[in-house]
């Protein structure tokens, strides 16, 4: 008995730690996608999102392990994270110009329901081989995730406030889940046999492609006005 309760103490243990460890991707999509809306909406975002990722998590719960064997789910849902992250940068640039409203709670929550659907099975996968099949132990591992994330992301967007750099490297961090995604999903891996140097060749690739079509897109979207403005003259 003595040897289970503490083998049940080292299991919460590791939970809280992998809990800890993968929040952050989660916290930052949410701290990117509510950085643009009023503090009330946002202090909303922040907590329906957690608990929306929670509710996911738990009805992937039974079929993670087959979703991650399923050809193109990861290379997807990695192109969907990708493209979230530009978004985000382009939408922030809009509102930091004073522009159009960058983005409605909606518009957040959907998002972060998006990112969280195509990132959490790794992670759930890690809490549930932790559980060992202790429902009570998948459930503290699976609900400890709201307030992990909630206070991380409050933290995070409220550093871009004061911060718009790490906006930035908030998006280049997607750039490099999404490349991990991608890379590892199972039919890039029988089709082309990646070794691991070209995973992570292709991660930092798209971590920095990521920041540049941003960067562009901002751009393009400068020179319009201009454009439009030499004509009237």
């Amino acid at each position: 008995m003595e040897f289970l309760t503490t083998q049940f103490l080292l299991d919460i243990l590791a939970i809280v730690l992998i809990d800890l460890l993968l929040a952050g991707d989660n916290a930052v999509v949410i701290a990117l996608a509510v950085k643009s809306l009023p503090e009330r909406e946002r202090k909303i975002g922040i907590t329906a999102g957690a608990a929306f990722a929670v509710v996911l998590r738990i009805g992937l719960t039974f079929f993670a392990a087959q979703l991650l064997q399923i050809q193109f789910v990861k290379l997807v849902g990695g192109l969907l994270i990708l493209w979230i992250a530009v978004k985000l940068l382009v939408q922030d640039a809009d509102n930091d110009e004073g522009g159009k409203e960058a983005s409605t709670l909606w518009q957040a929550m959907l998002y972060i329901v998006i990112a969280d659907i195509t990132m959490s099975t790794d992670n759930i996968l890690a809490i549930a081989g932790t559980s060992k099949g202790n429902v009570g132990l998948l459930v503290f591992g699976l609900g400890l995730s709201i307030p992990f994330v909630v206070f991380t992301s409050n933290l995070l967007s409220r550093i871009m406030d004061r911060f718009p750099a790490i906006v930035w490297i908030g998006a280049a961090i997607l750039g490099r889940v999404g490349g991990e995604m991608i890379m590892t999903d199972p039919w890039v891996h029988v089709t082309f046999h990646p070794a691991k140097w070209l995973e992570y060749l292709v991660q930092v690739a798209l971590t920095v492609g990521v920041v540049a079509a941003g960067k562009l897109l901002i751009g393009r979207r400068h020179r319009k006005p201009v454009a439009v403005q030499a004509s009237g003259d």
